[in-house]
């Protein structure tokens, strides 16, 4: 399947981190903490604990904002550690690289490009501090990665005993559950985690959405996807977890729970019996049109917006696929006519698996902006299907994503005891 139906959204939309303090000596009362030589000012602080009171819908300028400061603080020494380390491999994070995860936030939220920008403008957010961010999550994803080295990409022994495990499920419960963890590294810190984490869940019951502020709370590796941890069965949780699960409606929203390491909190989204459920099946077509360069800064510009409309004119007249065909054609074949089968349930993002729903049958979507280039995706065809076991790349995601998890908690934990940490 092409670059743009995998595209995920990252969940980290309002997340912001501070500037790299340089290692220089500022006034001591602005210093909420320093790690390795640098500084992490108390400005930095009130300046995230802002951006989380308005994530959740707290007002800013209350007590709330400054409750908030102690877990911030946790977390932006470990952001600053990351980054670190980043530097200390020299990793480079190119600015397309940084721009490409920008476009994929907001095909993500369904936003034009630029309006990230927009949006954090109206909550009085630098958009530099975001861009920092993302540059610090994509370092350390690849510092995950060019840890783990070969080992990471799972062996055909390695498929086969996920498949074998994902046969034996057939028949039993799963739970879609997302999480938000809030690690406990110190046994004095564990009441003020417990306070913390009840005064996120209270705002998430009046509606504060459990994406958002996963991605800007949770410690665990899921706050890049909201929190989501997908389907588990009961026996692939925590086992206080698993007791809280197994009696939750759907919908609901967990108390704190204590498990090794802090406390989580879970929502359960849905659950299914595994084999029960049918799937439906699209078999699709799209023409995607290059643009003579990259869309830059968020904003299309004439050169761009002239190929958008010249695909536009031309997709008024295609009644067909055989005709979405024949224009992809006509641009090169940059991208696959027909990506294959695609099942409905695993198209990301969200607004495009909703668009896939609802489109009928031989008509041209609207166009899909891109930053390279601009689509438009036409239904040929739907089936429902009785469900089978996820498609090899699925498979390897899981065994993938898996690993890099746990060798980020693992590297993490050994930064923190090699390093020099003090907090005011």
């Amino acid at each position: 399947m092409n670059v743009y139906l995998r595209a995920a959204l990252l969940a980290s939309i309002c997340m912001a981190g501070p500037a790299l303090a340089q290692t220089i000596s500022p006034d001591t009362s602005s210093i909420a903490a320093v790690v390795n030589g640098q500084v992490i000012t108390s400005q930095d602080v009130a300046a995230r604990a802002r951006l989380l009171a308005l994530s959740i819908g707290l007002d800013p300028s209350s007590s709330a904002s400054t409750e908030l400061a102690p877990q911030v603080t946790k977390q932006l020494i470990d952001q600053m550690l990351e980054q670190q380390e980043v530097n200390k491999l020299g990793i480079p994070i190119s600015d397309t690289d940084v721009a490409a995860a920008i476009g994929h936030i907001e095909q993500g939220n369904n936003m034009p490009p630029g309006g990230l920008r927009q949006k954090l403008a109206s909550l009085g957010v630098p958009f530099s501090t975001l861009l920092a961010q993302m540059r610090t999550e994509l370092g350390w994803q690849a510092v995950l990665h060019q840890e783990l080295g070969p080992g990471l990409q799972p062996t055909p022994g390695d498929m086969n005993a996920e498949k074998a495990s994902l046969k034996a499920e057939l028949g039993s419960t799963q739970y879609h559950i997302a999480e938000i963890f809030v690690p406990v590294t110190d046994p004095a810190d564990d009441a003020p985690a417990q306070s913390f984490a009840n005064t996120v869940i209270g705002h998430l019951r009046t509606g504060a959405p459990f994406p958002v502020v996963a991605a800007e709370f949770s410690q665990a590796q899921t706050a890049l996807n909201g929190g989501d941890l997908g389907y588990l069965e009961l026996n692939q949780m925590d086992p206080a977890v698993a007791a809280t699960v197994r009696i939750m409606p759907a919908g609901a929203i967990s108390n704190p729970i204590r498990v090794p390491g802090g406390y989580e909190i879970v929502q359960l989204q849905d659950e299914h019996v595994i084999g029960n459920q049918s799937q439906t099946m699209l078999d699709i077509r799209q023409a995607f049109a290059p643009y003579p360069t990259p869309i830059t800064n968020g904003q299309v510009g004439p050169a761009q917006a002239a190929v958008i409309n010249q695909l536009m004119a031309q997709t008024r007249a295609a009644t067909s696929c055989s005709a979405i065909e024949a224009l992809n054609t006509k641009y090169g074949n940059i991208e696959p006519a027909n990506p294959g089968p695609v099942n409905l349930a695993t198209i990301t993002p969200v607004s495009f698996q909703t668009l896939l729903a609802g489109l009928p049958l031989n008509h041209a979507s609207e166009p899909l902006v891109q930053r390279a280039g601009v689509a438009v995706v036409m239904v040929c065809g739907r089936s429902q299907q009785a469900a089978t076991l996820p498609p090899d790349d699925q498979i390897a995601n899981l065994i993938v994503n898996h690993r890099v998890e746990l060798e980020s908690q693992q590297l993490l934990d050994i930064l923190r005891h090699r390093s020099v940490i003090t907090q005011n």
